[in-house]
């Protein structure tokens, strides 16, 4: 709820491969969603790095400068290697 004097409310996350910087995934739940994920959408189909994203300036004020502003991580997952 970043910005200011909105009531609007969305979920937004970035999955990154910490071996690489590597983003692997990105989710948002709210409005203008859709939009916003093409854009990123076309990022990691790309192979950008969480460094890429960080090195962007966002279009202030939207919901979609706030995947280039992160950079808490909030939680760290066990590498698992597949047993095939």
């Amino acid at each position: 709820n970043t910005i200011s004097g909105s009531t609007e409310r969305s979920f937004m996350k970035i999955i990154v491969d910490s071996a690489t910087d590597r983003v692997v995934g990105v989710h948002m739940c709210g409005q203008d969603s859709a939009e916003i994920m093409q854009g990123i959408a076309i990022a990691v189909k790309m192979g950008a790095t969480k460094a890429d994203f960080d090195a962007t300036v966002g279009i202030h004020p939207t919901a979609a400068e706030e995947f280039v502003t992160m950079r808490s991580v909030t939680r760290e997952a066990n590498a698992f290697v597949s047993a095939n």
